[in-house]
């Protein structure tokens, strides 16, 4: 019988002791590793730079799609993966999704990794 993946609350904020302060135990260890694994992906970090550096802030699943080159069935499953750790949040408005990045909890990830990173 297969492993069963373990299945934590990824849409809360990254609220873990930060790696440098002490050995993490195996959930908080889990819970940045999950987060660490939605990004560890090249295409999702493109997106993840489209999103913050964006002018509007936001931008629709068709205009990343053609920014990154891939279809936008590819770009949905990146999108939800990133969604998935709370990297990114989503919005319909008629035809369209929109996402934007969750700058809250990408600076929790890094303060997570490094407390004096971001200072």
């Amino acid at each position: 019988m297969p492993k069963a993946l373990p299945v934590i609350d990824m849409s809360a904020p990254v609220c873990c002791t930060p790696v440098a302060a002490a050995p993490l135990d195996d959930a908080a260890a889990l819970e940045v590793a999950l987060r660490l694994k939605a990004i560890a992906d090249p295409v999702r970090v493109r997106l993840l730079s489209l999103l913050l550096t964006s002018p509007a802030a936001e931008e629709n699943s068709g205009d990343l799609a053609a920014a990154v080159g891939v279809g936008e069935s590819t770009v949905s499953h990146h999108l939800s993966q990133l969604r998935t750790a709370g990297l990114v949040a989503s919005e319909r408005r008629g035809m369209n999704t929109f996402h934007r990045a969750r700058r809250d909890a990408l600076a929790a990830l890094c303060v997570v990794l490094d407390p004096n990173c971001c200072r």
